[in-house]
């Protein structure tokens, strides 16, 4: 009994999961072969749908062979030249199946040929034969029909009364350009008379006499057609007229499209030197000052602070600088204590202080912030200078931070500008005999100063701004007319300014870093508006009037605040938030 149930023990037994599993893998084989067979029948049911329709399509090519060639042609066609005994549609039923059968039959002449003998010389047949059940498709089938002997031939050419357009495309170096899309309009309906993708970009149109728009274009390229006088006074390119026994030719040049980045911006911008004492990474020398913490005071020695001392701020040579702005600084000065700043200039290996002709009261020190330095020469280089003093050795002047500020050639976007563009290629003229240019639009570029332009032919294009703005247009990169290129993404600055706009800088106050996304809204008596600032803290209010205007500043993380701005000219305005708790 013992080793009998030891055997049970030992046999194997399948759990639900080893079922479940096994149920899995059995079904992905299965479905294998099902998508297998699947797979397999469509390609058979296609394969027996396109040998009846190649049977249709043959039978049919055979009947329009033996047809007499003045009956090759369609019931009621227009152009009345290219009339017959054929049905355009027809449907017919074979295996259960329905298959549609559609002709066209084209009028083709021979290059090679003598044009006065006969225009036409030939017929080009086109069967297309389609099937829309489970497994749709078509398929189609080409034949030229030409007249059987020289009777027939002349009957043939007796008949005709039409002309031939000739039209050729080119790209913008003069070579055809592959398989276009060319398409023969009736000008006075708008209805679509004929069309060709010739391969080698030149095709001959059979016509009636008449007057015909003519268009050229394709898929990632340029579009150029013809001009009626109803549309245009004096087109450039009129609509052809096709006259009875002669050849019309006309001539588009199309190419690959291109695009503009526009970029709107202020020919200036603003760059700082900034230090708020978190270290002595921006300090070139110091002597009986400490820095630590965000701060820097008198240092001590023991117990009691040094009566005096100093501190130099690391060499300020400024990029791409356009104007000194401003130095300013935050500190505070408890009873019978002071701080004076002084600035120096770089002369040859030394550094000395800025005389008083130049720098208005340097030479005893400033007190109050902020200090105007918009007259020093673009050429000099600065260091700031800031002497601590102490009545008592008890307590100390705090710097907590400084700053100077200038104007860079690295410019500011101004958004939301509006802007003029215009190409020089002409359709034609007015009745006042003025200009009608091809490419003319007006464009606003978007908040952040940009516009991308697309779908633009190769020309040479102007910028302008328009007259109701008071922006006025200074420069632009590259220089007009600006040529664009096909098949080209080039981009343009536009250097904007007006007399009187506000650039506001918005800084953490404690690091003295920018602040991004901050909302800045400017209100004056007829003026209100709100922006963003952009990743260095800035943004720009342009145009404005002159006179008193209120800043109002606030981000998420930081208190608000709201300062008195004077715009005259171009202004700028430094905020600093403090974090709120």
């Amino acid at each position: 009994m013992k080793n009998q149930k030891s055997k049970i023990k030992n046999q194997k037994c399948f759990t639900l999961i080893d079922v479940l599993v096994g149920i899995f893998l059995m079904l992905i084989v299965f479905l294998g072969i099902f998508g297998v067979y699947q797979l397999g029948f469509k390609i058979i049911g296609l394969n027996e749908r396109k040998i009846t329709a190649t049977q249709i399509a043959q039978g049919e090519i055979e009947k329009i062979r033996n047809l007499p060639y003045l009956d090759v042609g369609i019931i009621d066609a227009n152009p009345p030249f290219a009339k017959g005994i054929l049905e355009q549609t027809t449907t017919t039923v074979l295996n259960e199946i329905e298959y549609k059968i559609e002709r066209a039959i084209k009028l083709m002449a021979d290059e090679a040929d003598n044009p006065e003998s006969c225009l036409a010389d030939y017929k080009k047949a086109e069967i297309k034969v389609s099937w829309s059940d489970q497994f749709p498709g078509q398929l189609q089938m080409v034949t030229d029909v030409s007249p059987k002997d020289k009777v027939e031939e002349a009957e043939v050419c007796q008949e005709q009364t039409i002309g031939i357009l000739s039209v050729s495309v080119f790209d913008a170096l003069g070579q055809m350009i592959f398989s276009p899309l060319i398409e023969v309009f009736d000008p006075s309906t708008g209805l679509l008379k004929d069309s060709a993708t010739p391969s080698d970009g030149k095709y001959d149109f059979i016509l009636s006499p008449s007057s015909y728009k003519v268009s050229a274009s394709k898929s990632g390229y340029s579009t150029e057609r013809t001009f009626s006088t109803e549309e245009i006074a004096i087109p450039e390119k009129p609509n052809p007229i096709v006259l009875e026994g002669e050849i019309t030719q006309i001539s588009f040049s199309i190419d690959k499209v291109s695009s503009f980045l526009v970029k709107t911006l202020t020919p200036w911008g603003m760059e700082f030197f900034s230090d708020s004492f978190s270290d002595e990474s921006q300090i070139s020398e110091k002597e009986n000052v400490s820095v630590s913490g965000g701060q820097a005071n008198l240092a001590t020695t023991g117990t009691e602070y040094f009566l005096s001392g100093y501190l130099f701020s690391n060499e300020i040579f400024p990029t791409n600088l356009i104007e000194w702005v401003e130095f300013s600084f935050s500190d505070q000065e408890p009873e019978d204590t002071d701080l004076r700043y002084q600035i120096y200039y770089a002369s040859d290996t030394d550094w000395l202080l800025i005389p008083d002709s130049d720098l208005a009261g340097n030479s005893t020190g400033f007190d109050s912030s902020p200090v105007d330095l918009s007259n020093l020469a673009t050429s000099t280089f600065l260091k700031l200078k800031a002497n601590f003093l102490t009545n008592f050795a008890s307590s100390t002047p705090i710097l907590f931070d400084w700053q100077v500020s200038w104007k860079t050639s690295l410019p500011t976007p101004i958004g939301n500008a509006d802007f003029n563009l215009r190409g020089e290629k002409l359709i034609g003229k007015d009745i006042d005999e003025n200009p009608v240019y091809k490419y003319s639009t007006t464009s606003e570029t978007d908040s952040s100063g940009q516009i991308q332009i697309q779908n633009l032919e190769w020309d040479n294009y102007h910028f302008s701004i328009p007259t109701s703005s008071e922006l006025s247009l200074v420069s632009t990169e590259p220089d007009q007319p600006v040529s664009l290129s096909p098949d080209t993404n080039l981009t343009v600055n536009l250097y904007l300014e007006s007399q009187n706009s506000l650039l506001v800088t918005v800084q953490d106050l404690t690091t003295l870093q920018p602040i991004f996304s901050a909302t800045t809204t400017l209100t004056g008596s007829s003026y209100q508006k709100s922006q963003y600032t952009n990743e260095k803290g800035q943004t720009l209010f342009i145009p404005l009037d002159v006179g008193s205007y209120n800043l109002l500043v606030e981000a998420p993380g930081f208190f608000s605040t709201s300062t008195t701005v004077y715009v005259s000219g171009n202004e700028t305005e430094t905020v600093k938030l403090q974090i709120s708790d």
